[in-house]
């Protein structure tokens, strides 16, 4: 008996999708979708985009993008990050369509039907794709993960925590601070 054959889409796939409110992204050519983000997590995004956009503005080091945006990382791997930023040295990969490679940070913010995807199959091909950074926000335990690129792939991520009062930054972007406190508040 023959093993039905496995549907792998690509980026013209991606395109067919429908504009529904859900998040469509292609990953190792497996359709992935989540349904519109809760309020707690639209406020965080909210508030790490105009942090991030800010600090960028006046110092021209690159730019700040908001989901929905593509991220094409191969013709079977398209991703709509909630967050990204692309420095000013790699501004060549932004299109006028969408993000045409990895960026330099990648920020996922948790959802219920999301940590799954975005724990381990997201942080799987970021580390592939070669994104230097990759957040994970939990809105829910007020925390932060960073994972940081290495020779040897992601080290063991950073982890912060609204009650330590720890603040967040990046070797990224210096000087970039959010207090946890005001990330979640």
């Amino acid at each position: 008996m023959a093993l039905p054959h496995r549907v792998r889409f690509n980026y013209e796939d991606f395109l067919l999708f429908p504009k529904d409110g859900k998040r469509h992204e292609i990953i190792d050519g497996d359709h992935f979708m989540t349904p519109a983000p809760n309020t707690k997590h639209q406020r965080v995004s909210g508030r790490l985009f105009t942090a991030l956009t800010y600090f960028l503005k006046a110092r021209k080091s690159g730019e700040a993008f908001a989901a929905p945006y593509d991220v094409v990382l191969s013709e079977e791997d398209i991703v709509e990050p909630d967050l990204l930023f692309v420095s000013a040295a790699r501004s060549a990969i932004i299109t006028e369509k969408n993000i045409q490679g990895p960026p330099d940070l990648v920020i996922e913010i948790l959802s219920a039907g999301t940590r799954k995807t975005d724990e381990i199959i997201k942080r799987k091909l970021y580390e592939r794709y070669g994104v230097r950074e990759y957040w994970i926000v939990d809105p829910e335990l007020e925390t932060v993960k960073i994972y940081r690129l290495s020779d040897e792939g992601y080290i063991r991520p950073t982890e912060l925590a609204r009650e330590a009062n720890e603040t967040l930054s990046t070797p990224l972007l210096p000087e970039f601070q959010v207090p946890l406190d005001e990330l979640f508040g």
